[in-house]
């Protein structure tokens, strides 16, 4: 049963913003695929209201619990990423997906929530050193990290890796590594670029090289930045109006209803429109702090700021990487980009900050 006390402190702010992320994302995958994937902006539609569904299952479940199963529910990710290895499906070279009948799931996007869950439940089982996480506490972290982080990449999907990379610095200098293990550690990656160059597919080369130098490949590798630019750029203060924009409906502008809907949107809707969009991204972003720091517990601070971090660096990098400021990467804008499984991870994200801020005051 519902504690009723519990309902009244319901986070309603937080619940309108993800409401409105949702409503404008459905609108711009609409008006990019209205014209010649009418599939697409009604499996979006669907998805959303199984993502609400979700949402309000991880607002109702006490968040406490997760802290119980936290490394069967990140054992469970890596079962489920391992069974992609063995029986996934393939599509544009990479395997990522299981089939599951009447949809496709993607393991990835549940593991980065899996991994905050058991770095939580790692951080706040044992007591933490008074002089910061030394290079020995981070082991077990780092396996956790370590063990999903490898098969993600083996997919290929270099973005969800760098997402759970990110997440996983995060929490960890929150918790607050060891000054001289965290100067080691930062020398060290530093000095094993050269050697991660050599893993990196051709393709992935290609895009950091047009990253580099913009003018290199402009209808190839660079196609994408090039004719993001021109739909954000054409969009001017105030837009061409909804479902008037033609980058995405003339199909110039590639992966235009995932990883490049912000600059369907800013075309449309204009450089006003792209900061009411940002605006309601920061105001996502400082409720999940507000969750973190108004938390009743280490564990429920933890996650809030695991998720937090995850909203945070997907916003990120997604808007640098349209803007040309950033690789691209394959990383989507949280609610907004079409995608069921990464919908779905976003909804039970927020639905458990919503979880965290309703129970603070209960003891």
């Amino acid at each position: 049963m519902i504690d009723r006390r519990v309902l009244t402190h319901f986070d309603w702010p937080t619940f309108f913003v993800v409401l409105l992320l949702a409503a404008v994302g459905f609108a711009s995958v609409y008006s990019a695929t209205y014209t010649h994937m009418q599939t697409i902006y009604r499996k979006d539609f669907y998805w959303i209201l199984i993502g609400l569904g979700c949402l309000l299952a991880a607002v109702i479940i006490n968040y406490s619990l997760l802290e119980r199963f936290g490394y069967a529910l990140w054992g469970s990710s890596v079962g489920l990423l391992v069974m992609v290895v063995l029986l996934g499906r393939s599509t544009a070279g990479a395997k990522r997906w299981l089939s599951l009948g009447f949809f496709s799931l993607q393991p990835s996007e549940l593991a980065k929530l899996a991994l905050v869950v058991a770095l939580a439940k790692y951080y706040s089982d044992r007591p933490l050193p008074a002089r910061g996480l030394a290079l020995r506490d981070l082991a077990v972290p780092g396996l956790l990290l370590l063990v999903p982080f490898l098969f993600i990449v083996k997919q290929p999907d270099l973005g969800t890796a760098i997402i759970l990379w990110l997440i996983f610095w995060t929490m960890a200098i929150v918790v607050r590594i060891n000054k001289v293990t965290l100067t080691g550690l930062v020398i060290t990656f530093a000095g094993m670029i050269p050697v991660g160059w050599r893993f990196l597919k051709p393709y992935q080369k290609a895009r950091l090289l047009s990253f580099l130098y913009p003018g290199r490949d402009t209808l190839g590798s660079g196609y994408h930045v090039m004719q993001s630019k021109i739909a954000i750029g054409s969009g001017g203060l105030a837009g061409k109006g909804f479902m008037h924009g033609t980058q995405g409906k003339l199909m110039f502008l590639p992966e235009h209803h995932t990883d490049f809907i912000f600059a369907v949107l800013a075309e449309e809707w204009g450089l006003a429109g792209s900061f009411v969009v940002l605006g309601l991204f920061m105001a996502l972003i400082f409720s999940g702090l507000n969750a973190a720091n108004n938390a009743k517990d280490r564990f429920g601070f933890l996650v809030a700021l695991g998720i937090t971090s995850m909203f945070f660096w997907h916003v990120t990098i997604n808007l640098g990487m349209v803007c040309g400021v950033l690789p691209v990467v394959g990383v989507p804008l949280p609610f907004i980009s079409y995608g069921g499984s990464f919908l779905i991870t976003c909804m039970i994200g927020a639905g458990l900050l919503i979880n965290i801020m309703m129970r603070r005051y209960m003891f």
